[in-house]
């Protein structure tokens, strides 16, 4: 068994993986790193396998979907997911060492950063580490390290579109188990660059209640991505 397994759905991401493979290149022979892509049409393929990555593939554009294939091809005592547009720093992996030799019943998830200078994304960053932390709401693009044996008992992410990391956290009997890093995670700015951030924020929440109220995932994915 590997210590950790990386986990990273993909869809035409050939020019973020490169970043993240080279920040996860640390881990050398401690670990292994699993992209599965869902059709790309860029390069994101021949990058993972450059940098040594196992490539698996997805038939359907489903995040769920991706993150469950991987999770059942690692072989790793520990997964850790991670969004393709997400940077590290150079000592991530030494820093988490005494989480992977630790509890194997916490889930973990890093310090929320976004990779921009702007001011205005400080605030952002205040207002999602306070949920994350005190609230106990993390979200996938802060990264998720889960023990393979918690991740299996709780019959791992749901085949749905997306989402998929509120739906799992939610289904979990203990949430005291979840633990923020003393360690930041860096988050592409790009899907909050296209509008206003504060206008984002309500549009991510107005979802997830269309969710909760019952509403198809069908729906709400289309109205999701029908501006990208």
């Amino acid at each position: 068994m590997s210590k950790i397994s990386i986990i990273i759905p993909t869809i035409n991401e050939a020019n973020n993986l490169p970043l993240l493979l080279s920040d996860l290149s640390s881990i050398q022979k401690q670990g292994e790193i699993i992209v599965v892509d869902c059709g790309s049409e860029d390069k994101t393929i021949d990058v993972a396998n450059i940098y040594g990555a196992k490539v698996y593939k997805s038939k359907e554009k489903n995040r769920g979907l991706q993150l469950n294939i991987g999770a059942k091809n690692s072989k790793g005592d520990w997964l850790m997911f991670l969004h393709a547009d997400t940077r590290l720093t150079e000592n991530w992996f030494r820093k988490i060492n005494s989480v992977l030799n630790g509890d194997n019943n916490y889930i973990y998830y890093f310090k929320f950063k976004i990779n921009n200078k702007n001011i205005i994304y400080r605030i952002l960053e205040v207002f999602v580490n306070f949920r994350s932390k005190f609230f106990k709401q993390p979200y996938g693009d802060q990264g998720l390290i889960i023990h393979r044996n918690t991740y299996f008992k709780n019959n791992g992410f749901k085949k749905i579109p997306l989402m998929e990391d509120v739906e799992f956290l939610r289904r979990l009997n203990n949430k005291r188990y979840l633990r923020q890093l003393n360690l930041p995670i860096f988050i592409s700015s790009r899907k909050w660059e296209r509008t206003n951030i504060f206008l984002q924020a309500i549009r991510n929440w107005h979802f997830r209640r269309r969710w909760l109220k019952g509403e198809s995932l069908k729906s709400i994915y289309s109205d999701y991505y029908k501006n990208d």
